[in-house]
């Protein structure tokens, strides 16, 4: 016989299987854990690149409307003025730069009150 009976060899056999799953439970407790800060890194770097990309679409627009920018055409509008000087003063934008032609504010009588 080799000292060690069928009951205590079970009985290692039994510490042994149950010390396994401990530390199996408590290799996937640890890797769980490490999943579970690994996924808030992550979280972590997408917020902080939206924001970034935010912040450069921003100043992207901000540079393009900068470039962009209107400025009033001073050429155009003393020209604009130098044309309209030319109508004289009865020029208007309704009446044009002839002003009004008094036959047509007759009312279709040739004397004065009409008759």
């Amino acid at each position: 016989m080799t000292g060690i009976t069928t009951a205590t060899a079970m009985t290692i056999m039994a510490v042994t299987a149950v010390a396994a799953t401990g530390y199996s439970v408590y290799a996937g407790e640890k890797a769980a854990a490490k999943q579970s800060d690994a996924l808030k890194q992550q979280q972590s770097a997408q917020a902080d690149a939206k924001d970034a990309a935010v912040k450069q679409q921003a100043t992207a627009e901000s540079n393009v409307n900068r470039a962009n920018a209107k400025t009033p055409d001073s050429g155009a509008i003393l020209s604009a003025a130098g044309q309209a000087a030319k109508g004289g003063p009865a020029g208007t934008m309704l009446t044009g730069p002839m002003g009004i032609n008094t036959a047509d504010l007759n009312l279709g009588k040739s004397t004065l009150l009409g008759g």
